[in-house]
């Protein structure tokens, strides 16, 4: 069966899926690019002509690029989803990616925030017009939730319940996050700006966060209102201020307060703790140390758990 053909197939599955833009151009130009290898080098164009050697030599090949380990760890990711929808479809009998490691990642330190900018971000915004009113809730809502850009433009106002937000993740997958006290209390004055201001105009999105027109944001708009509290709270330089700074900053918080990694990883939406131990190792050992401290077993015996 030609790989070709066969790709056609795998990429309008996912489509169906409903994965993101990004995660779907990946995927296609990942194995695209695989397979224009696998002509070029070794005349490849059937799919049962695959081998494991193949794909070692393509990644021996991507490591001479100077690829992180990570990049090349989402090659793999992407190669492997091919090779397993075409196992599932009966095209192969046995998936030769499974013969093929890992690329070693190396510790990752995340450089995120500190408090003080943090609050600077917050207070970057205030409760004035409209969107002074909405890019403050916006602020807030990446601080509290840690959610990522995409998941707040598609935030919908039925998603919004009294103690819990319904969130559309990646590939559909929905997770809940808690509307904290502090929230709560930001989004009754935001939800009160904003239908105060639409209250005459015809609306025809449902998104929790509009734009001046009554349109849902894009993620281009989300990143250009977390630049501009950036340049008010004057955040340091070697900092990217992005929304996904943001939820590393939250993430690491999370872990700082006490919250177990396994917890944190369905609370962030990731697929596994692989990524979110990533957060973990970007903490000082003095911060691990003093979170030692809140768990330490003779201290809480003490206390009176037993």
């Amino acid at each position: 069966m030609q790989i070709n053909d066969i790709l056609e197939e795998f990429i309008f599955d996912i489509e169906i899926k409903n994965f993101s833009k990004k995660s779907l151009k990946n995927y296609k130009n990942n194995n695209r690019l695989f397979f224009n290898y696998l002509l070029q080098e070794f005349k490849i164009a059937d799919i049962e002509e695959v081998k494991p050697m193949h794909i070692k030599k393509y990644f021996k090949f991507l490591m001479k690029k100077s690829l992180t380990p990570s990049y090349a760890n989402v090659i793999l990711k992407n190669i492997r989803a091919f090779f397993k929808y075409c196992l599932e479809e009966e095209y192969i009998e046995e998936n030769p990616c499974l013969k093929v490691g890992w690329q070693k990642e190396g510790k990752v330190i995340i450089n995120t925030f500190n408090d003080k900018e943090i609050l600077g971000l917050l207070d970057a915004f205030k409760f004035t017009t409209y969107l002074s009113a909405r890019n403050k809730m916006i602020m807030a809502f990446l601080v509290d939730t840690g959610v990522r850009s995409n998941e707040t433009c598609t935030l919908l106002n039925e998603d919004v319940k009294e103690r819990i937000i319904l969130i559309r993740g990646k590939g559909n997958k929905q997770r809940q996050v808690a509307i904290s006290t502090l929230l709560k209390k930001y989004m009754i004055r935001y939800e009160r700006i904003r239908d105060f201001y639409f209250k005459d105009k015809i609306i025809k999105f449902d998104n929790y966060f509009l734009s001046r027109n009554g349109r849902a944001l894009t993620t281009e708009s989300i990143e250009r209102i977390v630049k501009e509290a950036g340049k008010i709270a004057e955040v340091r330089e070697e900092i990217r201020c992005s929304p996904h700074t943001i939820r590393h900053w939250h993430a690491q918080e999370q872990l700082r307060n006490g919250l177990d990694v396994y917890s944190l990883s369905r609370l962030l939406g990731h697929e596994s703790i692989t990524i979110t131990r990533r957060y973990l190792e970007s903490i000082k050992d003095e911060d691990i140390v003093d979170l030692s401290v809140k768990t330490s077993p003779l201290m809480n015996m003490r206390g009176g758990r037993r």
